[in-house]
């Protein structure tokens, strides 16, 4: 594997890969609603495509009511996220809420298929680790059969809890497990994102100090005392995470709804405090994975070499995943919360260790809601099927697995077997009569994720709704949510 310097070149290009990029947000919006536009921080007018979004979202509003109802219904910062990116072809891939911790994955729509064995789960490490104000929530999967771990944090605050910080995130790297034989732990993993309300604040130099370096924009004179890469210097396990330089103005703390940093003296039960130092709390780091020691390499390092680190590099050698980062900047145009999100851009430079999708899809003849229909299916390579997996039916850009119009279960529905392809049927009652261009996808339980998708089809409008006056009381809520939409366009 090969690393690189940030915003540089990639070391190795001797070999038939591919580019994807990657867009990384963390930001903590102190309880505030979205924006109208996120365009800027998604950089939707860039004319490189993103092929995968993670957004990390810290201090989402989780209030008693609120967050009962965030239970059910997707919560207002990932349906504004959902709304801005599904027009363009990106697929909520998975998400993982804990309280005021929020971490969603998308995809563009050609990826989908290949984005396997997702799992999500997360870390309390507030008030003794029962109250998840404080902690991690990560997001795993095989991208291309690459395994990668995305981690939003948000440690314990204020100056003098550094080494606490640091504690809570070995905590979290260290307990937190999966359910994969290659990548159990977060370290396992080929490629790590650490990003998050990280709280490292900025030590010894004064206010008025700091303030001045942020107004000349000579950031450099303060990274010195910066905590962050102050504790990398002595501690083992941050040295193994790179960081591209941090050559943006501190995001934390502001006025809210205004550009200026904290200008408000604060009551406590026993005084006033001062005025909060400019900090860069918000940071996004990644390790690749150190390579495996051969069996004669262990004998060059002596016994100090751990034997679980003693694997092949077969793997690793026959596919190689490269990283490079080509943006690390705040974003100074929203104001709605006291921090500025953050954003990084890599580029992934791998060899994909697979390009054909576990299932082929495709609708069978003519679909309206005036026939029952016919699709089918045929596996492409093995893979563990159960009673539990589904195909869904969607409209062209829709949101997330889980916005589908109708599912059929694969196996009570099926109705004939050859050697090429399965057959499924669909009851028409299930589908739309209003029409549209759909897609079909095949959900995989066991893998979390949709394994398989259909070309674009054609389902035609019901001439038996349409003779009728098309009476909207016959058709489902969907429907006419549907037809108001089009109405309106």
């Amino acid at each position: 594997m090969a690393s690189m310097e940030p915003n540089g070149d990639l070391q190795r290009g001797d070999y038939e890969a591919d580019n994807l990029r990657l867009h990384i947000v963390t930001w903590n919006v102190a309880t505030a609603d979205p924006p109208d536009d996120m365009s800027s921080l998604l950089l939707l007018d860039s004319p490189e495509d993103v092929d995968l979004y993670v957004i990390g979202l810290q201090e989402v509003y989780s209030g008693p009511l609120r967050f009962m109802s965030d239970v059910v219904f997707d919560d207002p910062w990932s349906y504004a996220l959902m709304a801005a990116l599904a027009p363009r072809q990106y697929v909520k891939v998975s998400s993982i809420r804990m309280q005021g911790l929020l971490l969603l994955l998308f995809s563009k729509l050609e990826h989908l298929p290949f984005i396997r064995d997702i799992q999500a789960t997360y870390t309390r490490t507030g008030i003794f680790g029962y109250w998840g104000n404080k902690g991690g929530v990560s997001i795993r999967l095989s991208l291309y059969g690459h395994m990668l771990c995305f981690l939003n944090c948000h440690l314990a605050a204020h100056m003098k809890h550094a080494a606490e910080r640091v504690f809570e995130f070995e905590y979290i790297a260290d307990t937190q497990t999966f359910n994969c034989e290659k990548a159990e732990r977060i370290l396992d993993h080929r490629l790590v994102f650490w990003f998050g309300d990280l709280n490292f604040r900025i030590q010894d130099h004064g206010l008025h100090f700091v303030r001045t370096c942020i107004s000349n924009q000579n950031y450099s004179l303060l990274w010195s005392k910066d905590q962050l890469i102050m504790m990398k210097q002595k501690e083992k396990l941050l040295q193994e995470f790179e960081e591209g330089p941090l050559d943006f103005q501190p995001t934390y703390k502001f006025d809210v709804n205004t550009d200026t940093y904290d200008s408000r003296f604060y009551r406590t039960w026993f005084a006033f405090n001062k005025k909060r130092k400019p900090a860069w709390t918000d940071r996004i780091l990644w390790r690749l994975r150190p390579k495996a020691l051969h069996a004669d390499e262990q004998d060059k390092h002596g016994d100090g070499a751990d034997a679980k680190d003693v694997k092949p590099l077969d793997e690793a050698e026959e596919y190689p995943l490269e990283i490079r980062q080509d943006l690390y900047t705040s974003n100074m145009e929203y104001s709605v919360s006291d921090h500025k999100p953050v954003t990084g851009v890599f580029t992934l430079k791998l060899k994909k260790m697979y390009t054909t999708p576990l299932v082929h899809l495709q609708a069978e003849g003519e679909w309206s809601a005036d026939i029952d229909a016919m699709l089918l299916y045929s596996p492409l390579q093995p893979f563990p099927s159960s009673t539990w997996d589904w195909i869904g039916l969607y409209k062209v850009g829709f949101t997330s697995a889980f916005d589908y119009i109708t599912y059929t279960w694969v196996k009570d529905d099926e109705v004939s077997i050859d050697d090429d392809a399965v057959k499924v049927y669909v009851n028409k009652e299930e589908i739309p009569v209003t029409g549209g261009k759909c897609m079909l996808g095949y959900y995989c339980n066991t893998l979390q994720c949709i394994i398989g998708i259909s070309e674009p089809f054609q389902v035609h409008e019901s001439k038996v709704a349409i003779e009728e006056g098309f009476l909207h009381e016959k058709i489902s809520s969907l429907d006419q949510i549907v037809a108001t939409e089009n109405i309106r366009n």
